[in-house]
């Protein structure tokens, strides 16, 4: 005789005991849902909020007869204060912004996905633990202490071994920028090559593979997702960053023609120069014209990574 419960008994007495589940219970899971519901979509409410305040001090100047789209995203004239013939010019200021971060990912890049590789197929017990504990104080560093580090230290170290007049410039920009990136590429990077299932290190394991050859042909093909989702979120560091950048770099508002120019960021130009601007007036709507095309920069480069992710995943 058979006495266990038949799958339709099983499913009566569970439709038994959901009927019979407190109204208390019933209304504390659905407030739950919608809790849930409003953390998912309050990020997006949040930059869209953020997109519309910045964009609504911005939009008078588009309207002033004396402000030339054309001119203010082609000239690297920037005199917001002249008394004669004020201009607005931000390709100094795009330059200086793309020059700075692509040396800070030219960088950060091999060490940040080399020490990912490290942390994930060769180092294990102490060294690993230790080495975590670095990174995340890296991390953990506030970006006013690189920029002193950039200023102090450096500035000097540039000065001494490359003959460079300043030593805050392009480069010494790229350097604390790479080393502030490096935690965000090396964490992710490390998660991303950590998520690849054991079987693909056996299989290739099993086929004979050395260990750099597992890396190189299962490994990372496997992870280039993630890892890519590693840079590119390094890439928007370097792009937002402001204060450290703004001490480093020399804020000096010229197109650089070597790693040894000074320059300045569309970031720091904003944070210098915001405070002083009188509310409402022309100087004080370009800068948040600035902060539109740093979102426009950003939107564009997360698109970019989105397109690139999802031909990834297609292939």
């Amino acid at each position: 005789m058979n006495t266990h419960p038949t799958s339709s008994a099983v499913t009566e007495g569970l439709a038994v005991r959901g009927a019979r589940r407190p109204v208390w219970v019933v209304l504390g899971e659905r407030a739950l849902e919608v809790v849930i519901y409003l953390c998912g979509i309050s990020a997006i409410i949040f930059v869209l909020s953020i997109f519309f305040f910045v964009f609504k001090e911005a939009v008078p100047i588009l309207r002033d007869p004396h402000f030339h789209l054309s001119q203010f995203l082609f000239s690297d004239q920037w005199y917001p204060t002249s008394e004669v013939n004020k201009r607005y010019g931000v390709l100094a200021m795009i330059a200086g912004t793309v020059s700075v971060t692509t040396l800070a990912i030219l960088i950060a890049v091999p060490f940040g996905l080399g020490a990912a590789i490290y942390l994930s197929e060769f180092c294990g017990g102490r060294v690993k633990e230790t080495l975590k504990v670095i990174i995340e104080l890296l991390a953990a560093i506030p970006s006013v202490v690189w920029g002193f580090i950039g200023l102090t230290v450096m500035s000097r170290l540039i000065v001494k071994y490359t003959g460079a007049a300043v030593g805050v410039n392009v480069l010494n920009g790229g350097i604390i920028l790479a080393l502030m990136c490096l935690p965000i590429i090396v964490s992710i990077g490390e998660d991303a090559l950590k998520a690849v299932p054991d079987s693909y290190r056996e299989a290739g394991v099993a086929l004979g593979a050395t260990r750099w050859q597992l890396i190189r042909h299962v490994l990372l093909p496997a992870a280039k997702t993630g890892l890519l989702a590693a840079v590119l979120l390094g890439v928007g560091r370097g792009v937002g960053e402001t204060m450290a950048v703004l001490m480093a770099t020399g804020h000096a508002v010229q197109i650089p023609h070597s790693l040894l120019d000074p320059v300045r960021t569309l970031t720091a130009n904003i944070a210098a120069e915001l405070g002083e601007a009188p509310a409402n007036s022309a100087h004080y709507q370009v800068l948040f014209l600035i902060g539109v095309l740093l979102f426009v920069m950003t939107f564009v480069v997360n698109l970019t990574a989105d397109l690139i992710v999802r031909g990834i995943r297609s292939k």
